[in-house]
């Protein structure tokens, strides 16, 4: 499955309004590079690594869920609808941090070629 530069812009942004809803997202470099230097990351709202960290732990209970369901569905006791909903939930999760982290793998790289 391909993403998209506007499918990953797209869930950073559906990302941005759940991690920090009373926040308004990030509101200056200085959030971002709190993030990055760890001071703020602590914090878990409005900065990138809060971001960050609620989407890798949403897309870790999802694949856990997921895992669960097949247990279940393994054991006779689950339901195989519930089963493909749960991996399909966990591949979109999975698929969105992926799409996240190598936009900014993308974005470091221009970073680091720029002159200065």
């Amino acid at each position: 499955m391909a993403i998209g530069a506007l499918d990953a812009a797209a869930a950073y942004g559906r990302a941005m309004k759940t991690a920090a809803p009373s926040t308004g997202g990030l509101t200056g470099l200085g959030d971002m590079a709190g993030g990055i230097s760890g001071a703020g990351a602590s914090t878990g709202g409005g900065n990138f690594a809060g971001m960050v960290e609620s989407m890798v732990t949403d897309a870790s209970t999802s694949l856990r869920t997921a895992e669960a369901e097949s247990v279940k569905q393994v054991a006779g006791k689950g339901d195989l609808i519930d089963v493909v909903t749960a991996i399909g939930a966990a591949e979109t999760a999975l698929d969105t941090v992926v799409a996240v982290r190598d936009r900014v793998v993308n974005a470091y790289s221009e970073i680091m070629r720029m002159q200065i």
